[in-house]
C-alpha cells in the first residue's frame, strides 16, 4: 500500500487500509490490481479522476491529424491547369497534409498508362522540394494513383 504523502507503507490488511484512507478523509483505490499482493495508495479519487482526463485531453490537443488531400488530373489535362492543381498541392504539403495525384482514364485512354505515368513523374519532380514519394505510381482500377508526404514534418500554422 502506498500512503497519502506516497509513502511505501508495506503490505497492510484491508481493514488496516480503509481505516487509514478513513482517517485521511481520502479514499482507497486499488492502483495495481494484477500484482501480487495488489497494490492501493490513499489518494483523492475524484482529482485522480480530473487529472487523468486532463492528460488525456492534452494529449489529444496535441496529436496531429494528417489528412489525405487528392488531386485528380486526365492524360488530356493541359499543363496550364496542371500548374494549377500543382500549386494547391504545394500549399497542402506546406501545411503538412498528404497529397493523392491521381490520373483518370476514360473509354480508349487506358491504353496511354505510359503517358499518365510520365505525367506523375513530372508533378512529383514539381515537388521534390517539399515531398517524398509515400507511394508509387499504382493502377486502381481505371485510374493512375500516387501518394506524396511532407518532406519534413511542418507544423500547421494557428
Amino acid at each position: 500500500m502506498i500512503g497519502a504523502n506516497n509513502e511505501n507503507v508495506g503490505v497492510v490488511s484491508i481493514q488496516e487500509a480503509t481505516r487509514l484512507a478513513n482517517e485521511a478523509d481520502l479514499d482507497l483505490v486499488e492502483v495495481a490490481p494484477n500484482s501480487d499482493p495488489p497494490v492501493c495508495r490513499i489518494m483523492d479519487f475524484g482529482k485522480f479522476l480530473y487529472e487523468k482526463t486532463k492528460k488525456e485531453r492534452d494529449a489529444r490537443k496535441a496529436q496531429t491529424k494528417i489528412e489525405v488531400k487528392e488531386i485528380r488530373f486526365r492524360p488530356k489535362t493541359n499543363i496550364y491547369h496542371q500548374g494549377f492543381k500543382i500549386k494547391d498541392a504545394r500549399g497542402w504539403l506546406t501545411e503538412g497534409n498528404k497529397v493523392r495525384v491521381r490520373i483518370r482514364f476514360r473509354g480508349r485512354e487506358i491504353d496511354y498508362v505510359d503517358l499518365a505515368l510520365n505525367d506523375l513523374k513530372k508533378v512529383a519532380k514539381e515537388l521534390a522540394d517539399l515531398s517524398i514519394i509515400e507511394q508509387a505510381p499504382v493502377m486502381e482500377g481505371r485510374s493512375v494513383v500516387m501518394v506524396l508526404a511532407p518532406a519534413k514534418t511542418i507544423k500547421k500554422k494557428a
